[in-house]
């Protein structure tokens, strides 16, 4: 599933190949990717025309700020990729969305698991009206108001697991399973540890951990250990970088013990015991 880096890979190949180029047309493939207007019809004639000034990331969602005034959502999911594609080239058969640009580009939303969205949001109408999940985002990683007194007030309420509440995106958003298994090894802090059982100074270096390791998968392009590509088709590389994660049975690269994988909530969850206590 495509968390913070592997968004924000693709948000800014996006505003390297899209900016200020008009939308001429487009095709839905799959009725149910388009989230909102409810028409198919409607939200190519809405698209139709508009030019992309910019692209900005909220947690793991993407929204291309349209001229005149209005936004283009998007939500890859588990499996979604936005590739940037000359129009000759043959469609992947999980191929939803065609977004159509001048006369050989073409912009495609490909989902093989079919949870991705769009939607279209008119102008004059709030955006988290339309896109509800964005409302429930917490602080961005990156938010200079992403501090160390703001995590310790979100963890202090929870008597979940830490990793657990690391993936819940109100608390942190666009962390998921990938980053949270890294940031926690990063910090010393082993999975399990029940939040409101954190050390005041255990809070810190987690909340270090978390920006340094978003950080370097982003200077990698991403992970892939799937499906993630980025907007020309290129895989991440972060994934030979990984401290911990799907290294299960592996030798920990600090001190040799053997990597474990142990279920938390249902998401598999990596860590060294050794490392981290």
């Amino acid at each position: 599933m495509p968390e913070l880096p592997e968004v924000e890979t693709v948000r800014r190949g996006l505003n390297q190949l899209t900016l200020n180029q008009k939308i001429t047309g487009g095709d839905v493939l799959l009725e149910r990717t388009v989230a909102y207007p409810f028409s198919v019809h409607e939200f190519i004639e809405n698209i139709q025309g508009s030019a992309i000034i910019s692209w900005h990331r909220r947690g793991k969602y993407l929204l291309a700020e349209l001229s005149p005034l209005s936004w283009l959502g998007v939500h890859l999911r588990m499996t979604g990729q936005l590739l940037w594609q000359n129009n000759h080239e043959p469609l992947h058969k999980h191929t939803r969305v065609r977004l159509f640009f001048g006369e050989h580009q073409e912009l495609r939303f490909v989902d093989q698991r079919t949870f991705g969205q769009i939607w279209y949001v008119p102008s004059g109408v709030p955006v988290e009206s339309i896109i509800t999940g964005l409302a429930k985002l917490a602080l961005d990683p990156f938010s200079p108001e992403f501090t160390v007194e703001y995590l310790a007030n979100k963890l202090q309420k929870s008597r979940r697991p830490i990793k657990t509440a690391l993936l819940d995106q109100s608390i942190v958003a666009g962390l998921g399973n990938i980053y949270a298994d890294e940031a926690l090894f990063k910090s010393g802090i082993l999975p399990t540890t029940i939040c409101t059982e954190l050390r005041s100074k255990q809070i810190e270096p987690l909340k270090t951990a978390i920006i340094q390791v978003l950080s370097a998968s982003i200077a990698a392009g991403g992970t892939t250990f799937s499906n993630f590509l980025n907007v020309k088709g290129v895989n991440g590389n972060y994934g030979g970088e990984a401290w911990v994660y799907n290294r299960t049975g592996e030798l920990c690269k600090v001190c040799g013990n053997v990597i474990q994988r142990i279920k938390l909530g249902g998401r598999s969850s990596h860590f060294c015991s050794q490392c981290q206590k």
